[in-house]
């Protein structure tokens, strides 16, 4: 149980952590922790364990925090500001990528020993840069148009947690279908691809569900613009 329990632990740090920089520095930090939950993800993504008696990779409690930073955006900002943080997320995602790149083609010079690890951690393969940018902009971009178009229809506050939700989860859906379709479709067996779609989507539902007080808490503080 140790990895759920330190998993259980990250969750609740790492939203706190958004909370935070909100608190502190308004809106330009729900900007900022847009740009580092999209690289620390896809940093971590790369690493296996074994969560719920089901393997998986890290990187969901990091990749739905930007989605609670959205949903607050949307909350609180606006749909533009939401989008414009999406953009922000995409960008940071493909210049993280191609800097990477290049960084990997310099010769490394006979005393180095970092070359390897940098390899295993962003030599990704195209089509699995590719599905990571792909499935970001869709589902990122599909989350704040449903968070606006479920709030025209519940828009109470006490209603917040089920555009929060609803607009997350199915977002999220979409998310690890394109991801793991791009990524992994005939690499792997249907069978396996099943299991890694299944396995990935059920721990970004539960962070889905986690995130929702913490929505609740940011929607009391004192709207910020910097």
């Amino acid at each position: 149980m140790f990895n759920e329990w330190l998993g259980f632990a990250s969750a609740m740090l790492t939203f706190s952590l958004v909370l935070i920089i909100y608190r502190l520095f308004g809106r330009t930090g729900l900007f900022v922790w847009i740009a580092f939950s999209t690289v620390v993800a896809n940093i971590q993504v790369v690493k296996t364990v074994e969560l719920l008696g089901l393997t998986a990779t890290l990187g969901n409690v990091m990749y739905g925090s930007a989605f609670l930073v959205t949903d607050i955006l949307s909350e609180k900002y606006g749909k533009k500001e939401a989008q414009k943080a999406v953009w922000l997320g995409f960008f940071t995602l493909i210049s993280l990528t191609i800097v990477m790149q290049l960084a990997l083609l310099y010769q490394p010079h006979e005393l180095d020993y970092a070359q390897q690890s940098l390899e295993t951690i962003f030599g990704l393969l195209p089509r699995i840069a590719a599905g990571s940018l792909l499935a970001f902009i869709i589902s990122q971009s599909l989350d704040v148009y449903l968070f606006h178009f479920i709030k025209n229809r519940f828009p109470k506050n006490s209603q917040l947690w089920i555009r929060n939700n609803i607009s997350t989860m199915i977002s999220q859906l979409v998310d690890t279908l394109i991801f793991t379709s791009v990524a992994f479709l005939g690499v792997f067996s249907m069978n396996e691809w099943w299991q890694i779609f299944f396995t990935t989507y059920i721990l970004k539902w539960l962070v889905a569900v986690f995130d929702t007080p913490f929505v609740y808490i940011a929607k009391q503080f004192p709207k910020r613009e910097r």
